[in-house]
């Protein structure tokens, strides 16, 4: 995965680590959770904007496209 659809990626697998690690059973966990999915390119619905109001995102991962290889 050379787009954006990476950053998704590794923001996704950090949500896995933390139901792995059964992080997600407690408010931090969730919290957390929450904080990942709001980074993710299309953000938190509306509903969950509303349950988790004090919510800020994580920072999302920055993907180098520089070693893409062009279409020849």
């Amino acid at each position: 995965m050379l787009t954006q659809k990476r950053a998704d990626y590794l923001l996704f697998k950090q949500i896995l680590e933390l139901i792995r690690n059964k992080e997600h059973l407690t408010l931090t966990g969730l919290n957390e959770i929450v904080s990942y999915k709001a980074a993710m390119n299309k953000g938190l619905p509306a509903s969950l904007k509303e349950a988790f109001l004090d919510i800020t995102a994580k920072d999302r991962p920055v993907v180098d496209n520089s070693n893409k290889i062009a279409p020849g």
